[in-house]
């Protein structure tokens, strides 16, 4: 018998950012019953080449600092979202699902890595070079990471992911699937605090130890 906590997410969603410590928790808690971790990228805006206009930055930033009211996560507010900036998810989606094929436990600590980067310290993590040094970080090699980054496959990979998401109806990140021998339940659609979340994941969790 599988069983998964599938995590569909994408690291530029500031919902996703917000639900960060929750979702650490929740898989603390999966892990401890001996529970895998899949992390699917969701592509909240992709394929978008126009930078921001003031008033698409202003409603953003509107949703950062709701985020962080409700949630208590970091945000670093100046000079965030600059002029000219193409608010592109798939680089950093693409450069999840690379490190998910290179070595899955390397994905988890890149997902925070990036999410640090983009909401905290304001870095750009639609670029290459960004995503290539945080890989790094995250214990991926250099050279192998951003060969894959590149390829063609990888591509595809993320683009599959995306339309996997599509398929199954998911509108919101992030969204937790509990599966369990390919039958997936719904843990959360959008953020939920980990005290109305972790009683919903122990009793799946006792359902499946006693299936």
């Amino acid at each position: 018998m599988q069983t998964r906590l599938l995590y569909v997410m994408d690291p530029m969603c500031s919902w996703c950012w917000g639900f960060a410590p929750v979702f650490q928790s929740l898989a603390e808690q999966a892990q401890a019953q001996g529970v895998e971790l899949h992390l699917i990228a969701g592509g909240l805006r992709t394929g978008n080449g126009a930078a921001l206009d003031n008033s698409t930055r202003n409603y953003i930033l509107e949703h950062w600092r709701a985020v962080a009211d409700a949630t208590g996560q970091p945000f670093s507010f100046d000079g965030a979202l600059p002029d000219g900036f193409v608010y592109n998810t798939e680089p950093a989606c693409r450069a999840l699902v690379t490190a998910r094929s290179l070595d899955p436990q390397s994905t988890w600590p890149l997902v925070k890595l990036i999410q640090q980067a983009f909401y905290a310290e304001g870095r750009d993590v639609t670029q290459a070079s960004v995503l290539v040094e945080l890989a790094e970080e995250a214990g991926l090699p250099r050279i192998v990471f951003a060969e894959a980054f590149d390829s063609v496959e990888q591509q595809a990979a993320t683009a599959d992911d995306f339309t996997w998401v599509q398929d199954l109806g998911i509108a919101g990140f992030p969204t937790l699937l509990a599966e369990r021998d390919g039958q997936l339940a719904l843990v959360t659609n959008g953020y939920q605090p980990l005290d109305s979340l972790s009683p919903l994941l122990a009793r799946w969790l006792e359902r499946a130890a006693n299936a």
